[in-house]
């Protein structure tokens, strides 16, 4: 048994006798998204529309109510971006969310019929305008630049970037779902957009973080390429602090961030009708293990050594990154990480600009 309803003016409405705002019928369902439900072997649809979220959950006060025991009060919310684009966000349920059979965290970018599991409850989802576009906007951009889209793994010079919203978890339990759901698909929309201008693509939503990846060339990397990350890094921290005012959030939103510069293999990781172009290997794995070492010793970015070697020579780096040696989890020894604050990055930036024009 499933019932949509929107706070108590049950909008959408469904069980076993009555069928308000639920089309039985595919044929009703207009050209936009839309989910698809199973109940006792018989389908049902719920058109995606006049909203821009949709929380889910057993409590009675979500867009969504689904009445299994298994999922949690609160559980998820759909967001809908400015670009048509749908991120699911679970909300710290006890259970968890799956798509397509995986467990996820928060949030997700969805993709034509993936296939939700809440509990015992199972959801796909639809947008047809997406149906048959297979290629995400990270092949497109590689393709710009002549890299291989096949199979086939390559071997690429690249630095590796995650941020991450501190204390996500406290933030969904103590703001409104609607607010927090603006919020997020904000924060993730704009980082998006940072990330693109500098030249890279946002490689994964992961939990509440994002990972970007920029390519260099095998022989030769400028100074330059490496400002052009942390001009990146800088500004989502810029964004991130103006969240906490416009949605007047319970306490400042912050973000950590981890770069790692290394060799890693690069490819298409998934299916012929649903690519993955992706970096796998250590030099990533540090990346993240990183950005989790600055809550430990109490910075905002850490970076690893090789990026350090190239950034080192630009005045201010090494008076405003300090030498830290941090035991990372699932590596047998310490290694040497260089760590800084946002706030010192502008004078960074500039430095390099007025050292170029002399």
């Amino acid at each position: 048994m499933f019932y949509a309803v929107e706070s108590m003016s049950s909008d959408l409405y469904i069980d076993s006798q009555n069928y308000i705002g639920i089309e039985k019928s595919l044929e009703n369902v207009g050209n936009g998204p839309y989910l698809a439900i199973e109940i006792n072997k018989e389908t049902f649809y719920i058109e995606l529309k006049d909203k821009n979220y949709w929380s889910i959950g057993r409590g009675k006060d979500n867009v969504l109510v689904v009445p299994d025991n298994c999922i949690s009060r609160n559980h998820a919310i759909l967001q809908r971006t400015e670009t048509g684009e749908f991120y699911l966000i679970d909300l710290g349920s006890r259970n968890g969310t799956f798509i397509n059979g995986r467990r996820v965290s928060v949030p997700v970018t969805l993709r034509n019929g993936d296939s939700i599991t809440f509990g015992k409850t199972q959801i796909e989802f639809y947008i047809p305008s997406l149906r048959n576009k297979v290629v995400t906007e990270k092949a497109l951009l590689l393709s710009e630049k002549d890299a291989q889209t096949s199979s086939m793994l390559e071997r690429r010079l690249m630095s590796v970037v995650v941020m991450d919203l501190r204390n996500f978890t406290a933030l969904t339990r103590q703001t409104e779902e609607e607010k927090l759901s603006q919020m997020i698909g904000h924060w993730f929309r704009e980082s998006g957009q940072i990330i693109r201008g500098s030249g890279s693509w946002v490689d994964k939503y992961i939990g509440d973080a994002v990972m970007a990846i920029w390519f260099h060339h095998s022989t030769k990397v400028a100074q330059r390429e490496f400002l052009t990350i942390l001009q990146a890094v800088y500004q989502i921290y810029s964004m991130t602090k103006t969240l906490t005012e416009e949605y007047s959030l319970p306490f400042e939103l912050k973000v950590g961030a981890g770069m790692n510069t290394g060799y890693a293999m690069v490819g298409n990781t998934g299916s012929e009708d649903n690519p993955d172009f992706t970096a796998i290997g250590d030099t990533v794995n540090t990346a993240f293990r990183l950005e989790s070492a600055t809550k430990e010793v109490g910075i905002d970015l850490a970076i690893g050594e090789t990026s350090y070697d190239y950034l080192k020579k630009i005045p201010l780096v090494q008076k405003r990154f300090q030498k830290y040696t941090v035991n990372l989890k699932g590596y047998e020894k310490a290694i040497l990480t260089y760590g800084t604050t946002f706030e010192a990055l502008p004078e960074v930036l500039v430095s390099e600009t007025d050292s170029e024009e002399d």
